[in-house]
């Protein structure tokens, strides 16, 4: 658990809903610092931690099924309000006396909610009579209601929408508030926080940079730390706060894992060096990487072969700085979250290439990771705050593993090179287009799928790449992004013309539910 003593803390318990980090996003955009904790443990951090407000999240569970997951008790008995969005409204109303059963009039997507009565949870949006679009998931179903609660708002599917005890202040909402198909669900959370819990918004990215910067000193004293830098706004940020804090005993350690974006790992070099005149150490280690990956083709190999290679290059070049004894990282909350989540499994698979939770043993070093509070969004913020360019900061976000798992099938220098150059072109077409702010994330990805095509008077027999553009407003779900369709054909064109290797191209138009929006 951080420590931020003086703000005002709203906890988020998390039954393992695939948009929790969606909630914790919205209470945090109002100005309200909030942490997401495991149903399962919160009990151990509860009375330090001392919220103002408690928020229950949604889940995949079964209230009246056996061994679901509920809220610990003593929750009820802080006097601090509690919001139960979906399962967390559910396992509210059993653990306070109501009634929740498997229910055949199941509620999936956009619905439609009546207010009933006047509550501050639904300020501002209309008043009794009106109809408001939420976004329902849910096969349950309450039937009946705690003593002391009164139904606020009802949908077709469900009399039980919206329900309040305004005397304790608990709530319960059988919608998503915090996905966007609910419009003006940040609204009534924002309701929650401020009106209800009556909280002020007092954590703003300035706070956090002081705050960052004391933290920093206060651990790392005066020894010596080297902050891996893969060449994302990640890691950028994270070196650029710790040299703020700390000045000359920071060393950035830049490993050119010959992976990156064309011409990146010379951007990195001459920004670091030369803009902010940090300690860098540059190592060219593209050489052993491809070594490292040949012949491997399973995804998930290489992104632990990446993850194993970093990490013993970081352990050799600390042995070269005297003193060493901290290893920084561009760790975010998300990361952590899933580290720890509440749906257990899946967590360990998709972030194997980060070192969340610790360094391996033979790591003599003490981890440092002053960005694992933060989402991704609010690191941009902060970036901005430390003064890095806009256009680097607000670059598309790029994998830790880099291009190797934008290669399906084997990595070869060569592979590698076409891709660049393919990435390279579809970017610039972006740029020209001035679109590159409108999407969330563009690449290119190459095939291992060879066709044959005619180029001229000669046949040819070459690689497919495949152009992917997602919007995002979370960074967790995507769309495909609706090209003009003479952006998309400028782009090709130039490909197949300027890139020795590649015949076809086409466009991936897959939308992305909860989950990595990567391509692999």
């Amino acid at each position: 658990m951080t420590e931020a003593p003086q703000h005002e803390r709203v906890l988020i318990v998390d039954f393992g809903s695939q948009v929790t980090q969606l909630i914790a996003r919205r209470v945090r955009e109002s100005g309200v610092y909030c942490e997401i904790h495991p149903y399962d443990k919160v009990d151990a951090i509860l009375d330090a931690f001392a919220p103002k407000a408690v928020i229950l999240s949604g889940g995949p569970a079964s209230v009246h099924e056996d061994e679901s997951p509920s809220a610990p008790q003593r929750i009820f008995e802080l006097g601090v309000p509690v919001l139960g969005i979906c399962y967390g409204e559910m396992t509210l109303s059993a653990q306070l006396g109501g009634k929740v059963e498997g229910g055949q009039d199941r509620e999936f997507g956009r619905a439609e909610i009546l207010i009933e009565r006047e509550s501050p949870l639904l300020e501002g949006l209309g008043g009794v009579g009106h109809r408001e679009t939420v976004w329902m998931s849910h096969g349950d179903k309450i039937t009946a209601i705690p003593i002391g609660f009164q139904v606020v708002a009802s949908s077709e599917g469900s009399p039980f929408a919206v329900i309040a005890d305004e005397g304790r202040r608990f709530y319960g909402i059988q919608f998503h508030p915090e996905v966007a198909h609910t419009p003006r669900g940040a609204l009534m959370l924002r309701n929650f926080t401020h009106r209800i819990a009556g909280l002020k918004g007092d954590w703003s990215m300035a706070a956090f940079r002081g705050e960052a910067i004391a933290r920093i000193r206060a651990q790392v004293g005066a020894g010596r730390v080297i902050c891996g830098l893969s060449g994302g706004v990640d890691s950028s940020v994270a070196a650029v706060l710790l040299h703020e804090a700390i000045g000359d005993q920071l060393t950035c350690v830049f490993v050119d894992t010959g992976l990156l974006r064309h011409n990146e790992a010379s951007e990195v070099v001459t920004l670091f060096r030369n803009h902010y005149n940090i300690p860098l150490v540059h190592v060219d280690a593209g050489a052993e990487f491809l070594g490292q990956l040949a012949g491997q083709a399973d995804p998930e190999a290489k992104r632990k072969t990446i993850g194993r290679v970093f990490v013993e290059i970081f352990d050799r070049e600390a042995a070269k700085v005297e003193g060493a004894a901290f290893l920084a990282q561009g760790t975010l909350y998300p990361d952590v979250i899933e580290s720890v989540s509440a749906r257990g499994g899946p967590s360990a698979v998709i972030k194997s290439h980060h070192n969340v939770g610790g360094l391996p043993d033979f790591m003599k070093l003490k981890l440092v990771e002053p960005l694992r509070e933060l989402f991704k969004d609010e690191v941009r913020v902060l970036g901005v705050e430390l003064g890095l360019p806009p256009a680097f900061v607000g670059r598309h976000p790029f994998p830790g593993p880099g291009l190797a798992i934008r290669i399906p099938g084997a990595v070869t220098a060569e592979r590698v090179a076409i891709l660049q150059k393919a990435d390279a072109i579809y970017l610039d077409e972006i740029r020209k287009a001035g679109l590159y702010d409108y999407i969330w994330q563009a690449f290119a990805v190459l095939l291992p799928v060879r066709t044959v095509g005619v180029m001229g008077d000669a046949r040819t027999y070459d690689e497919v790449c495949a152009l992917r553009a997602v919007t995002s407003t979370d960074g967790m779900t995507a769309d495909f992004f609706e090209f003009p369709w003479e952006v998309l054909g400028r782009a090709a064109t130039r490909i197949i013309n300027e890139v020795k290797g590649i015949n076809r191209v086409v466009y991936d138009v897959t939308s992305k539910p909860p989950g990595t929006i990567e391509w692999e």
